[in-house]
């Protein structure tokens, strides 16, 4: 925002700060959060401490200890935040994913060298797994976490560099409960957090990162949350109609441990099952409209049951049947993109599509959060200090989306 666009937003910016930073219990720090918002939505290149400060005309030290060593909520602040957007996007679908915060050297709270798909390659580099309420024309994050790899997670190293790592954790301020965990598992840990706080996904939307986790999508179906997650088309499921008999014992050697129902070994890849149906199966459908026009391509949708022994089954021992859509454009010789879906068996199909492809959102969320609100600008080097700077832009974020939502507000384009 120019400083004439901040200005014209100046008393809603007020309100909004006082309304998401009540949770503060100091008036000096919620004016900090104020500040460090205004920060972040003025124009610059870039929202780091220090740039913030001088086109603010502010100490930039108090605005450090503000986000590093100061005493507020950051997490009761979240929640706050969380609550508001769910209210503003009233979204159709949260959406998880991932993306990495390219750093030089190795002093940021774990930084490593790790694959980040927003780079396309391992690089040294932090990774934030996120939660993101979405619809077609809105988003907002919910929550955040800060992926800790093996190298920063002392109980996972030998007994040479454990204390190393115990000591490095020490100095960035990890506490001892964060430990080095799956992604995917994050994820589900954010998800119970937020309905904690009475909030619950009407559908996850996730990419093959967490979809081709089993033990992820078995827990969405633990919780009752319905997904629609990519998965690479070597996944293994049967026909829907391949039926599970008992287990029968020869009576030769020990009898087997597992007693409950069991599959034939007729389980193929996804790509097996797409190609089997055929490319004439496909139909053409459009999603949205895009810069250059409709969006549409052509996809193909069967029933399967997802096999593999990590797979939740019912009460009954069946393995759960579930969509498989497949995207095939023309010209292709194969599928190009799989999802796997837990929504009921009379979705329109349609509708699969629009969910599934409603990822595009979190692109710009992100493309957005970096580029206009210094969402990797941060320099510190404390694991509070990261938390904070995210929970701040995710209330800069709000506040933009919610004036783009406003007809009557001046928002920036």
């Amino acid at each position: 925002m120019t400083p004439h666009e901040l200005s014209v937003a100046r008393q809603r910016l007020e309100t909004f700060a006082a309304e998401m930073f009540a949770p503060m219990a100091r008036s000096d720090q919620r004016a900090k959060g104020a500040t460090y918002l205004r920060g972040l939505l003025l124009d610059g290149r870039r929202k780091s401490m220090q740039p913030m400060a001088q086109r603010l005309g502010v100490d930039h030290q108090a605005l450090q200890q503000f986000v590093t060593t100061s005493t507020w909520d950051t997490w009761a602040v979240r929640a706050r935040l969380a609550r508001r957007a769910i209210e503003v996007v009233e979204p159709v679908a949260w959406v998880i994913d991932d993306t990495g915060f390219p750093k030089d050297g190795k002093g940021s709270p774990c930084v490593a060298r790790q694959y980040s798909g927003t780079l396309g390659k391992v690089a040294n580099c932090q990774i934030g797994v996120s939660v993101h309420a979405v619809t077609d024309t809105a988003s907002s994050p919910l929550d955040w976490r800060l992926f800790v790899p093996t190298s920063w997670d002392d109980q996972a190293c030998d007994a040479a560099t454990g204390p190393q790592v115990a000591t490095r954790r020490d100095r960035c301020g990890i506490p001892g409960q964060e430990r080095h965990r799956p992604k995917w598992m994050m994820a589900v840990e954010m998800l119970d957090a937020l309905i904690e706080q009475g909030l619950r996904p009407p559908l996850v939307v996730a990419d093959a990162g967490y979809g081709d986790s089993s033990q992820f999508r078995g827990a969405l179906d633990e919780r009752g949350i319905g997904y629609i997650v990519q998965v690479k088309g070597d996944a293994l499921a049967h026909a829907p109609d391949v039926v599970a008999v008992p287990r029968v014992w020869s009576g030769r050697g020990r009898p087997p441990t597992r007693t409950g129902l069991r599959y034939p070994d007729t389980a193929v890849s996804l790509a097996v099952h797409v190609r089997a149906a055929g490319r004439d199966a496909a139909v053409t459908l459009t999603w949205r409209e895009g810069s250059k026009g409709a969006m549409s391509s052509q996809f193909v949708f069967l029933r399967v049951r997802p096999a593999g022994h990590r797979i939740t089954r019912a009460d009954d021992g069946t393995l759960p049947e579930r969509w498989l859509i497949a995207q095939w454009p023309e010209g292709e010789s194969e599928p190009v993109k799989y999802w796997l879906s837990s929504l009921p068996a009379d979705t329109e199909p349609a509708d699969l599509i629009r969910y599934g492809k409603i990822r595009w959102r979190i692109e710009h969320d992100y493309r957005e959060l970096k580029t206009g609100l210094g969402l990797d600008h941060f320099e510190g080097r404390s694991w509070t200090g990261w938390h904070r700077h995210v929970t701040l832009v995710t209330a800069a974020h709000l506040f933009i989306t919610m004036l783009r939502l406003d007809p009557k507000a001046a928002a920036p384009v």
